[in-house]
């Protein structure tokens, strides 16, 4: 009996594939290429185009506004950097108990709290985090923004940790352990280097999703306190300049660069 041929799924085999994906490439990316290129344009005016300039990229650093944006962009990164680092210490954690920690009970459950925040929609997520804040009585600033910024974030860091620990075996644990190792040894020296470009990439992940934030943000931050995201909303309300497409095309430029370090790591991982 002959046996039966396999065939192979491929979707890019089914008619309109490549209309329907660059459609929806066009959608995503032409906005932000029109603001790109506007964003050195030489006029006053956001859609007539008189010639290349830098000087709205120079207007961000000594314009009038100059002092608010640089106010809140360092309030952002400094936010996006520690937020990013409790995230991805407890995503760490959270982890190691999940992936090595073995069967337990709730485990399914735990798992399912981790996951959460990535299926809630944010705006759930923002009202909830402002009644939380208000009825223990926590004075929003800063702070809140911190905290809130820290347990959103931490799924976004958990996943790519997660997925690194379950491509490594705990072979290389029980070697070492048969060599005299303790548990913590074992872990700080054979299994958190084997993480680290999961790590990584949890932490990139994580820096550029409280980086780009405004919702969670605009909802819990006190009065006063503006990060990057917040206070450009602040200015196209009053209008849109081409000073805000400057902040934009470079805030895209950073988050560009993040994930291309995050390939990057995981790339030069893979070869080794």
């Amino acid at each position: 009996m002959a046996a039966a041929k396999s065939t192979r799924f491929d979707i890019k085999s089914y008619r309109g594939f490549k209309s329907i994906t660059l459609l929806c490439l066009f959608i995503l990316y032409a906005p932000l290429v029109v603001v790109t290129i506007y964003s050195f344009n030489a006029s006053n005016s956001i859609t007539t185009w008189e010639g290349a300039s830098f000087h709205w990229y120079a207007d961000v650093f000594t314009g009038p506004e100059s002092e608010k944006f640089k106010s809140a962009a360092f309030n952002s990164f400094v936010i996006a950097i520690v937020a990013a680092t409790l995230a991805t210490t407890i995503a760490t954690l959270a982890a190691t108990g999940m992936v090595r920690g073995g069967k337990f009970r709730l485990r399914a459950l735990s798992f399912g709290l981790i996951s959460l925040p990535l299926m809630v929609p944010e705006i759930v997520t923002a009202v909830a985090t402002l009644i939380f804040f208000n009825s223990i009585g926590f004075d929003r600033g800063t702070m809140t923004i911190l905290l809130a910024h820290t347990a959103f974030c931490i799924p976004f860091a958990y996943l790519p940790i997660s997925a690194r620990m379950q491509g490594i075996e705990d072979s290389y644990e029980q070697a070492a352990m048969d060599l005299y190792a303790t548990k913590r040894q074992a872990f700080t020296k054979i299994l958190l280097p084997l993480m680290m470009p999961g790590i990584i990439s949890g932490f990139i992940l994580a820096f550029i999703v409280s980086l780009d934030d405004f919702i969670i943000t605009n909802f819990v931050k006190g009065a006063g306190v503006e990060t990057l995201p917040t206070a450009i909303f602040g200015s196209v309300k009053q209008g849109i300049k081409p000073n805000i497409m400057a902040i934009s095309t470079m805030l895209l430029g950073v988050s560009v660069l993040m994930v291309t370090i995050s390939y990057l790591v995981s790339k030069s991982d893979n070869t080794k």
